[in-house]
């Protein structure tokens, strides 16, 4: 008994036809037609009933297709799993990445699973957190870099690169520039300029400023942290970061901590619950390059 023969079984029982079942497995009539002999002479059954224009199968051809099925589907598993660890020759890994998020230790792990793995197509894209994590959820992303307040979102793997909190930057002229911190309610004084929404900052300070029940002046909103920083610079509003974040630009604002904000702002990698074996092996990549920072202890998770 071989597979082409299981296979040239199957094709003829689902085409109901020895000569549709021939073209489907691209082999002639009369090579199908021996090969299912020969599998007949092998189980000392016939399995199909050829006394008219259709073909049927008889009783034990009814008793040992759904077998051959198995049969072939679990050598198709088989031929997957090897082709997968010979080497991880080919294949995909999509990866997404906040947008003008830019970290290091990410572009590191990438880099060095490219060298191992030069034949593992890689795809990096931006979007905003919300979006990313549907597309993990959804399996068209296999990992992101998200921001997330609070928690990680729900129904995925992740782990926490950074969990800090947030605060208001300023230019030297400014108001606030100068004093150890400032609430929520001195700063609603004060036009904002932030990241859009489903960004992990933006939803760390939308939740914190309806538990105060204030309404915030986003006066100016921008994707990119250094867009957002270049028009506080000026003078057009407060600009909202977390401390990481506000730090890259000290050299032009100073940062001022904001108070009475419990939930923490995140940044995280998730991945997919069902990991192909490229994201298994990136994975490895991404646990060196990334120190492990403990989940905070706090409500529900809150997606971003």
């Amino acid at each position: 008994m071989e597979l082409r023969q299981l296979e040239y079984f199957v094709s003829v029982a689902e085409e109901a036809n020895f000569t549709r079942g021939a073209e489907r497995a691209h082999v002639s009539q009369s090579g199908i037609s021996a090969q299912i002999r020969q599998l007949e002479r092998d189980l000392g059954a016939e399995l199909f009933d050829r006394s008219s224009r259709t073909v049927a199968l008889t009783a034990a051809g009814t008793a040992a297709i759904s077998h051959a099925r198995a049969t072939l589907a679990s050598a198709a598993a088989l031929r997957e799993a090897v082709d997968e660890v010979n080497g991880l020759v080919r294949g995909q890994l999509t990866v997404g990445m906040v947008t003008a998020c830019t970290v290091a230790p990410l572009f590191d792990a990438l880099s060095a699973f490219h060298r191992a793995y030069p034949g593992i197509e890689i795809t990096l894209a931006e979007d905003h957190s919300d979006r990313l994590v549907e597309q993990v959820r959804s399996g068209s992303a296999d990992l992101a870099l998200v921001g997330a307040a609070g928690e990680l979102p729900e129904d995925v793997g992740g782990q926490i690169v950074i969990s800090e909190n947030l605060v208001a930057a300023v230019p030297p002229a400014h108001p606030l520039t100068g004093q150890r911190q400032v609430g929520l309610a001195e700063l609603a004084a004060y036009p904002v300029i932030s990241m859009p929404t489903g960004t992990g900052v933006r939803t760390v300070f939308d939740l914190a400023c309806a538990r105060e029940g204030l309404r915030a002046d986003i006066a100016l909103q921008a994707s990119a942290p250094s867009a957002v920083a270049d028009l506080a610079e000026r003078g057009l509003g407060v600009a909202i970061f977390s401390a990481t974040m506000a730090a890259n630009y000290s050299d032009r604002l100073t940062a001022v901590p904001l108070t009475g904000i419990s939930t923490p702002s995140l940044l995280a990698l998730v991945w997919s619950n069902s990991p192909s074996l490229a994201l298994q092996e990136f994975l490895r990549y991404t646990s060196e390059a990334f120190p492990i920072v403990a989940r905070p202890e706090t409500g529900r998770a809150t997606r971003t």
